[in-house]
């Protein structure tokens, strides 16, 4: 059986709107998640989440793993480093 245009262009929105490996048209779509936790403002967690959320299901496991891992890393490397700022900051003026 041939696939008409309509069946064509569905499939492209599912792909785009709903994509099955961040969980389809549910209520733990990964987007309606990250959202829902407040995430949209730290692009670096919204990605570490979103590739641990898809792991295996698009790509590879590991390389979503690892995906997930350098977003994690950069994020905690952020945090140390305001920390080290802050606390050279409180010092300079002591």
């Amino acid at each position: 059986m041939q696939r008409g245009w309509e069946d064509s262009l569905s499939i492209g929105l599912e792909k785009v709107n709903h994509p099955p490996h961040y969980g389809g048209d549910s209520v733990h779509e990964t987007i309606k998640c990250l959202e829902s936790w407040g995430l949209e403002r730290d692009a670096l967690l919204w990605n570490a989440v979103k590739y641990i959320s898809r792991a295996g299901k698009k790509d590879n496991l590991l390389d979503d793993l690892k995906k997930a891992r350098w977003y994690l890393q950069r994020r905690i490397d952020s945090l140390e480093n305001a920390d080290k700022t802050v606390e050279s900051s409180r010092l300079q003026r002591a």
